[in-house]
């Protein structure tokens, strides 16, 4: 987290701060981001940087937290008029084609999404991962738990899986685009819109028989249930 020299700032000294730390990170990655280049563009030295944060890895993961918070704020109002009770998986689907449009069109959001998802160096890794995925957390697991409440899952769904799967495949939806080596079987190299909805699709479908009520999924029912 941020020093108390921090808060103390102007705001107008923060944000120059974050939006050189955004495009630097944006542009080279976490670890390969470049501290010098940051506190230059900043109007800022670099010694003042180290009075800010505890060291670069804080840096990282106060921005990864701010740029997850942005793309929340933006998501999440769209969440509740999706119609996750009475057909999750299809409410999914729709969010899933929310999530490739809006990374689509904000490419500040997508460069740190691509940076924190193929950041190769440990500890920048773990500092900005430890952020991101609790935010993925904190949206799915919720939706996903009351799905099972709404027997919009199976009953014996294991939701930990299902949602680990959604924190892998979310992000490779949106940074295959940009990325076509990262995709050989969905048709995400094109890098469009309607690729990435595409692969939402096939992909839900596959979360249907894979997690759905085995009736509602299409497989035989329990032995106990059929002669019911």
């Amino acid at each position: 987290m941020p020093t108390s020299t921090w808060d103390r700032l102007p705001a107008s000294r923060r944000d120059a701060v974050l939006a050189a730390a955004e495009a630097e990170f944006g542009a080279n990655g976490f670890s390969r981001g470049s501290l010098n280049v940051i506190a230059r563009e900043a109007g800022v030295s670099k010694g003042s940087l180290f009075q800010y944060f505890a060291d670069k890895g804080d840096l990282c993961a106060y921005l990864a937290d701010i740029v997850c918070l942005r793309i929340r704020a933006d998501l999440e109002p769209q969440i509740p008029g999706l119609p996750w009770a009475t057909d999750f998986f299809e409410a999914m689907r729709r969010f899933g084609h929310v999530w490739v449009r809006y990374h689509a069109t904000h490419p500040a959001e997508l460069a740190l999404t691509v940076a924190a998802n193929l950041e190769l160096d440990p500890t920048a890794r773990s500092a900005v991962r430890t952020v991101v995925n609790r935010h993925y957390i904190e949206v799915l697991r919720p939706l996903l738990e009351q799905a099972r409440q709404d027997r919009q899952l199976d009953a014996d769904a294991d939701v930990e899986a299902f949602l680990a799967l959604l924190m892998l495949v979310f992000p490779h939806l949106v940074i295959a685009a940009s990325n076509p080596d990262l995709d050989a079987l969905l048709g995400l190299g094109g890098g469009t819109v309607a690729d990435g909805e595409q692969a939402v699709d096939r992909l839900v479908e596959v979360f249907r028989t894979g997690f759905a009520p085995r009736r509602s999924a299409g497989r035989a029912a329990p032995a106990a249930a059929a002669g019911a």
